[in-house]
């Protein structure tokens, strides 16, 4: 079973329209290969061809890039490109050719090596689409309980029962600390990995506190930081950055993190099914993490405009979206009769902001006072404002 992704295909051709080169990136299952896929399909006019580098065959195909590539015409698809870092400058070659006679789709785990190495070589010839799992968009509001406790991971949201969910997700946890990482040529042991990581499952949306992981990890500041940076860079940990206002009270300076997917989040706290989601300590900063992402996809919102807020004297906005000169909040809670808090007034009155939406889990949408709006989460769909 699959699910279609008409807004993801639809990106990813416009992009191929503007640009010589289009690179999606994200973790390794969340269905970059399928969308590709699609995408190849529907230019059978131009034709395609597709190389898997992990494929040995593939691989020595491309022994020399430009010899097996320069005659190509369509649509060339470079799957699992990190392992072929060399094929960058080799690109920006092909893609200056007049007429471009081709146009490339790359597909890969995101690494500082492959951004870097892709940005310095393709600088105005590329664009990039981060891919993430299944939205509630895409799999229907019917479905909200179900994607946020098994996450967006397509093999992991499909699978025939929580149990086997859960073990999909231990999997590629594993897979991904023992494998994938090392192939993007970095050395951490997976241990000391998953434990930094499980840690950050427990700090999911709090405050970033290096001095105090590094005490856990008996590590030092920089260590905790990398480590942070190397799961930041590969998609599966989100870093949102604070808002400074030209306020007199004194403002958290530190980001706050995440765990991407929520399901991936569940898996490393230990919790297999809702029963146990409900009963966790963490279950409100789980749904904070899971509605952030979907407001932010629902509204087309790039990283660079996402913010949170806080005060050291307790004044706090979940998330704060930055469109020209207006921002705009977003609070996030689990509850069925959301109120307006004394933080929301503060934010309304010292920044000034344009609207205020609070996205709970009640079924109605309606008005709390004039800018603030109370959204249910299973109507986001419709009844999320347009900024």
């Amino acid at each position: 079973m699959t699910l279609d992704r008409p807004r993801q295909l639809a990106i990813v051709r416009g992009h191929l329209r503007d640009f010589p080169v289009v690179a999606i990136v994200g973790p390794r299952q969340v269905g970059k290969t399928t969308l590709a896929a699609r995408v190849a399909r529907e230019s059978r006019g131009v034709g395609s061809t597709f190389f898997d580098l992990e494929s040995p065959a593939d691989l020595a195909r491309l022994d020399d890039p430009l010899g097996a590539l320069q005659d190509l015409r369509g649509l060339v698809v470079l799957d699992e490109v990190q392992r072929l870092p060399e094929v960058f400058p080799v690109l920006r070659v092909l893609a200056d050719r007049p007429r471009r006679p081709a146009r490339f789709l790359v597909l890969g785990i995101a690494s500082p090596d492959l951004l870097r190495q892709s940005s310095e070589s393709l600088a105005g010839r590329i664009a990039y689409h981060e891919l993430s799992g299944f939205r509630l968009t895409e799999v229907g509001d019917g479905n909200l309980g179900r994607l946020w406790l098994r996450g967006g991971f397509p093999r992991a949201y499909l699978a025939a029962s929580n149990t086997r969910s859960m073990k999909w997700r231990e999997e590629f946890i594993r897979a991904f600390l023992e494998r994938d990482l090392p192939q993007l040529g970095i050395r951490i042991p997976s241990a000391t990995l998953r434990r930094f990581w499980t840690m950050l499952a427990h700090y999911h949306g709090q405050i970033w506190n290096a001095s105090e992981l590094a005490r856990s990890l008996d590590a030092n500041y920089k260590t905790v930081q990398r480590y942070l940076d190397v799961l930041a860079s590969t998609f599966v940990v989100r870093v949102l950055r604070p808002f400074h206002a030209n306020i007199k009270k004194r403002q958290v300076k530190a980001p706050k993190v995440y765990v991407v997917d929520s399901g991936i989040l569940h898996s490393l706290l230990g919790l297999a099914n809702h029963r146990d989601l409900d009963g966790h300590p963490k279950v409100g900063a789980s749904w904070e993490g899971f509605m952030l992402d979907q407001v932010c996809w629902n509204l087309g919102v790039p990283h660079d405009q996402t913010y949170f807020w806080s005060t050291h004297s307790g004044a706090e906005i979940d998330l704060l979206i930055v469109r020209g000169r207006k921002l705009h909040g977003f609070e996030f809670k689990r509850s069925v009769s959301p109120a307006v808090t004394s933080s929301m007034h503060s934010a309304l009155d010292e920044l000034g902001l344009a609207s205020m939406t609070i996205i709970h889990a009640g079924r109605e949408t309606f008005t709390l006072r004039r800018g603030v709006r109370a959204v249910a989460a299973s109507r986001l769909a419709s009844d999320l404002p347009k900024i």
